[in-house]
């Protein structure tokens, strides 16, 4: 029996009933796109100046401010996940998913050789609901990490967010440390006797042989927008509306981007582009990490493999919002444009995916565990609870197609060499079809 169908049988003992979150839906609609925020004010006020002084914005440096301002910034001082927020992620609709991926993360460890140390790095931890999951799993099979000296980092820029995450995962507030030589900004340890760190940036991480979890992380980097136009490629930019002085309008630039001659290719079909320069600096810091010290990254977000063309927008409150309206009172956010992640990696690892979530949570066994699930349940709303999260998370009008999954290796994870015999080729957790034989 393989390691990964040996982990399969872990639903059949460990799994809970899902989140009552399981009502509230991902998929998120047209929504009232007025506010009244004086906070939101305070942050419109000062991207007036800014464009009054400098002149009109790309539409990365708008979502930068809005998104992590220090003072006003949407993600600096908001709890925006869950019911009450503005919007619910996978993790808090079901632990069943945080169970899977966590799955994913022993399976992988296994096949790629049971390293004697890992580094678990979550990017954008959210609530820590993720993390907290993927723990419990981890606590089940502690008879095999016994000899793996295992740490958890968390990447987190928010100051709101960290504390919610620290109370989750060790039980308590932990004061942060403000000392400019500790590249990480809180430590503690979690409930279950690991040790934890934060930390603002990725490349504070330390080196060593790691696992990168990012769901819905790159969504949330700045992008820029990139119109085809007669004249060339021109970036869209951020102004003043001129007849209405507190209200912000998309403009062109009057020059050629020098975003179009570093990224665009020759024969580009669409005629609007998002780049995103940030993520391409982040994939390739993950990427050289895993090629220098081992390990993998899985990522999940909304995204496409370069077929879309204008997908920034804004979520208020489970609702569709005018991203110039407001700003600082809704999250801002862009489909992750998986082709360009995987022409920034090139070759330095090996990259597969994306595949739709739907296909992933198939392959790790969801139906499996709903069917267990389903048989030792006798409440009857546990039982409408569970259908109905499974549903949200893997039917394609939902979050099935909507979300993809993305991951890479070092190459020597992808080849086994027995003796000097042909090299073959492990498969891969959640990217492979489940063999139950």
């Amino acid at each position: 029996m393989s390691a990964l169908v040996r982990l399969q049988q872990y639903g059949r003992r460990a799994l809970h009933a899902l989140s009552a979150f399981a009502a509230s839906h991902i998929c998120r609609y047209h929504g009232n796109n007025t506010g009244d925020s004086d906070d939101c004010n305070q942050l419109l006020k000062h991207l007036i100046m800014k464009i009054k002084s400098t002149g009109p914005i790309t539409v990365a440096e708008y979502m930068k401010e809005v998104l992590t301002n220090p003072i006003k910034g949407y993600y600096m001082h908001h709890d925006m996940l869950g019911e009450h927020g503005d919007f619910v992620t996978s993790p808090e609709i079901s632990q069943v998913f945080g169970e899977l991926i966590g799955i994913w993360c022993i399976s992988e460890w296994i096949s790629g050789g049971k390293s004697n140390s890992l580094k678990l790095v979550e990017l954008g931890p959210g609530k820590g609901s993720l993390m907290d999951d993927i723990l419990r799993v981890f606590s089940q099979f502690q008879h095999l990490l016994n000899e793996c000296d295992l740490s958890i980092h968390l990447v987190e820029v928010s100051p709101k967010l960290s504390e919610i995450q620290a109370i989750k995962l060790t039980g308590k507030n932990i004061e942060t440390i403000y000392d400019e030589d500790t590249l990480a900004y809180k430590k503690g340890i979690t409930k279950s006797g690991l040790e934890i760190s934060w930390y603002h940036d990725v490349q504070d991480v330390p080196a060593g042989h790691t696992f990168f979890i990012a769901h819905e992380f790159f969504d949330a980097i700045p992008i820029h927008k990139l119109q085809k136009t007669s004249d060339g490629w021109r970036e869209m930019l951020i102004d003043i509306d001129p007849e209405i002085p507190n209200k912000l309008r998309f403009v062109l630039g009057s020059s050629s981007s020098m975003l179009a001659r570093t990224f665009i290719q020759a024969d580009e079909k669409r005629d609007h582009i998002e780049i995103s320069p940030n993520s391409a600096v982040i994939i390739q810091k993950l990427a050289s990490k895993i090629h220098n010290f081992g390990g993998a990254a899985l990522i999940a977000d909304y995204g496409h493999s370069g077929d879309k063309t204008d997908t920034f927008r804004g979520f208020r409150a489970h609702q569709l919002h005018d991203v110039l309206i407001d700003p600082g009172t809704a999250d801002l956010t862009a489909d992750v444009d998986f082709s360009f992640l995987r022409k920034i990696v090139g070759n330095t690892v090996v990259s597969l995916g994306p595949i739709t979530q739907q296909e992933f949570l198939k392959n790790m066994g969801i139906d499996l565990r709903m069917k267990v699930l389903l048989e030792n349940s006798k409440c009857v709303t546990t039982q409408q609870h569970l259908k109905q999260s499974y549903d949200i998370l893997m039917n394609p009008c939902k979050m099935g197609q909507r979300f993809k999954f993305f991951s890479m290796f070092p190459h020597s994870r992808m080849e086994r060499i027995n003796g000097h015999s042909k090299v073959n080729t492990y498969p891969v957790a959640g990217f492979t079809e489940l063999q139950l034989s």
